[in-house]
């Protein structure tokens, strides 16, 4: 079946840009605070690594790199691969493997926070058919249930709930790993499985790239650093 590609090139209003542009800023700068207490000697050079890597994403989205999908590989995966590589290949070396393990376990856990205005987000670029049904908390992405409960099991992580901090990380490791599963099979490219009518092309476009570029890599890592943490029996002391 031939993807509807009517809303390919259309931009998404310019109140839900500012929204999104709003998380993301907001989730940087939550990161750069919480590193600046916790690891100190990282936090200028991390908050340089994700301003320039944020700044690229956005020039390659507003000359529309991203789009048409037709190419093999699809292209977004310049988005997704390299955030993904450095945090999964910091795992790797002695150094990364310490900075993780420094993180402290409720600030893991509340940084998954941000999957709530995400969430709200995409239901956003649904209305205005950048995004399927699917893809959203009236679809089959319960997401949006992470956002809500972050806070409240973040404050459990403070008096070392083992357990169900473990059960909460692996149900929020599957919700992420089943919302990206959805918007790969829904964006037009050659892969695609669903959601012909309304094809995923909101997340190409500025500034909405920064949710496959930046925020669901970094929540992925945030889950692998505190499922790290937590099977192996470390709890590391200090809060935010």
């Amino acid at each position: 079946m031939t993807p509807n590609l009517t809303h390919l090139y259309t931009q998404p209003s310019l109140p839900l840009a500012l929204f999104f542009f709003l998380t993301t800023a907001l989730l940087v700068a939550a990161v750069y605070a919480g590193l600046r207490r916790m690891q100190p000697g990282q936090a200028a050079r991390i908050l340089a690594g994700m301003l320039v890597w944020l700044g690229l994403l956005g020039l390659l989205a507003g000359r529309d790199f991203f789009l048409p999908t037709t190419t093999s590989p699809p292209s977004f995966v310049v988005a997704v691969l390299p955030p993904v590589a450095l945090g999964l290949g910091a795992l790797l070396t002695p150094a990364g493997r310490r900075f993780y393990d420094g993180l402290p376990l409720p600030f893991l856990t509340a940084l998954h926070t941000v999957r709530l205005p995400v969430e709200l987000t995409l239901y956003g670029l649904m209305l205005e058919k950048q995004v399927p049904e699917l893809m959203t908390f009236g679809g089959s992405n319960p997401d949006i249930l992470v956002g809500l409960t972050a806070p409240v099991v973040a404050g459990l992580a403070r008096h070392r709930s083992g357990k169900w901090l473990r059960i909460w990380h692996l149900l929020g490791t599957a919700l992420l790993g089943n919302i990206v599963f959805r918007a790969i099979l829904a964006a037009p490219t050659p892969l695609q499985q669903w959601a012909f009518e309304q094809p995923n092309v909101g997340v190409l476009k500025f500034p909405f790239i920064w949710l496959p570029g930046f925020i669901v890599p970094l929540v992925l890592l945030g889950h692998l650093a505190a499922l790290r943490q937590l099977f192996r029996r470390r709890f590391p002391a200090g809060n935010f």
